[in-house]
């Protein structure tokens, strides 16, 4: 089996099955050890020498039990987009685009806020420019 398509996406030929079902977008390396165990397939296969039939198993385990890719991210979205509607402190935080599990704002998070300094002395002209 060459190419493997999984809710839209496409896993990496070369790499463990293991740590290829972590490209899924939902799908960590928990529970993708979990569903090798459920399907009973090694986990150190690689995903090129699956054969048809374990790929439809772990396929139809992952379609029926788990949200992933396109349905995750809309639920995500969806999770947000109440928070700002209700008015809660994190939708505020997500609206004002700063973080929103209580880190500190005043001296980190500054590519959060838009405030990226690059290195000391870096926007200065040299001396002998005018200025």
């Amino acid at each position: 089996m060459a190419v493997l398509r999984i809710a839209g996406a496409t896993l990496p030929a070369q790499k463990r099955i293991e740590i290829a079902l972590t490209y899924l977008y939902g799908i960590g390396l928990t529970l993708s050890k979990k569903i090798l165990v459920v399907t009973e397939i090694d986990p150190n296969t690689r995903v090129k020498d699956l054969t048809e039939a374990q790929a439809n198993k772990i396929r139809e385990m992952i379609e029926k039990t788990y949200k992933v890719e396109g349905d995750m991210k809309r639920e995500v979205l969806m999770n947000i987009k109440r928070l700002k509607e209700i008015g809660a402190y994190r939708g505020t935080r997500h609206s004002k685009n700063l973080p929103t599990r209580g880190q500190r704002t005043k001296t980190n998070s500054r590519t959060v806020r838009g405030n990226v300094r690059r290195t000391m002395g870096s926007g200065r002209k040299s001396a002998a420019e005018k200025t």
